[in-house]
């Protein structure tokens, strides 16, 4: 959403405002890169500090004009409801509003059979994938409903795990079913407040997280072969798109896969 042409003499308005979690790398840090290079400005958030300071550099770097995008990092771990506040009240008293929440923060877990998972393990995910989606996804709707204009867009991070589970994935699997849910209900509950909600739905992109899938990987019928993968930046061009659109308009769910991956029919 870049900031339309201005008279001489007049001031251009403010630069839209997105806060990412899990921005430090991967597909958090690709769609940072795609914002910035659109004009928008960007909150990083991400439990380190110098990974954040890094996509910030690149995002600066990938700037489309004269000036840099304005970037707050704050390093931050959305399963805890006191940091998840700070986070946000930070990114209101630099910017003074959001109009964008990529919900990206994520982890896999353990790859290990559903009865060796441990308990904490468990709770690990859950906590980051959907607890920690959750509390984002409400501090944002604070946000979106309190200023003016009023309004603003969430984008959550699924993945095609919400339609279909690898081996050894249930916790994973789990959270992604229900970050469905999540969007589903605030897509209904943000409808009287201007609050569009969708969700993305990726599958094999080429991050840290998806390392395995290059040289490996378990499939249903207990081979393990490699699959394809695709660019993080496939991902954030689509991520763009969604949050250019006006409010009045939604991608509800949209899935950007790797052609080739085994999904699609028997693999």
């Amino acid at each position: 959403m870049t900031s339309p042409e201005t008279r001489p003499g007049t001031t251009p308005p403010p630069a839209p405002t997105a806060l990412i979690t899990g921005a430090g790398s991967g597909i958090g840090r690709a769609v940072a890169l795609a914002l910035a290079g659109a004009g928008w400005s960007l909150v990083l958030a991400g439990r380190r500090a110098d990974a954040l300071a890094e996509t910030a550099r690149q995002a600066e770097r990938n700037a489309d004009g004269p000036e840099s995008p304005a970037v707050l990092c704050v390093p931050a771990d959305v399963t805890r409801p006191d940091q998840v506040d700070a986070l946000f009240a930070a990114a209101r008293d630099r910017f003074g509003r959001l109009d964008l929440l990529f919900n990206n923060a994520g982890t896999f877990g353990p790859p290990v059979p559903l009865e060796e998972l441990a308990y904490d393990d468990w709770r690990a995910v859950v906590d980051t994938n959907l607890t920690g989606a959750f509390l984002c996804a409400q501090a944002a709707f604070r946000a979106m409903k309190d200023q003016d204009p009023r309004g603003g867009r969430i984008i959550n991070n699924g993945s095609v795990s919400a339609h279909a589970p690898r081996p050894h994935s249930v916790a994973y699997t789990a959270t992604k079913h229900a970050m469905t849910g999540l969007t589903k209900s605030l897509s209904l509950d943000g409808r009287p407040y201007g609050i569009a909600c969708g969700q993305l739905d990726i599958g094999n992109a080429a991050t840290e997280m998806t390392g395995r899938m290059r040289t490996g990987i378990l499939q249903a019928d207990g081979r393990t072969a490699v699959e394809p993968v695709m660019d993080a930046a496939d991902v954030a061009r689509t991520v763009l798109h969604m949050a250019q659109l006006p409010l009045g308009a939604n991608v509800q769910f949209a899935t950007v896969m790797a052609t080739a991956m085994p999904y699609i029919g028997r693999g």
